[in-house]
C-alpha cells in the first residue's frame, strides 16, 4: 500500500497545480502576451502542475 501512496501523492499535487495554474491564466494571465508562462493557458497549467507536483512532494516521509 506504501509504494502506490506516494506516486497518488504527486500525482494529487499534480492535479490541484494544474487547477491552479490554469485559474491564474484565466483571472490574472499576460495581458500583452509576451510573458512566456502566462500568456498560454496550456503552459501555465503545466507549469503549475509541475509546481505542485514538486510541492506535494516535500510531504512525502523518506525512511533510511
Amino acid at each position: 500500500m506504501d509504494k502506490f501512496r506516494k506516486p497518488l501523492l504527486i500525482a494529487m499535487g499534480g492535479l490541484v497545480g494544474l487547477a491552479g495554474g490554469y485559474f491564474y491564466w484565466q483571472q490574472i494571465g499576460c495581458v500583452s502576451g509576451s510573458c512566456p508562462i502566462t500568456s498560454n493557458p496550456i503552459h501555465a497549467s503545466l507549469y503549475g502542475a509541475v509546481m505542485g507536483g514538486l510541492l506535494f512532494s516535500m510531504f512525502i516521509d523518506s525512511k533510511k
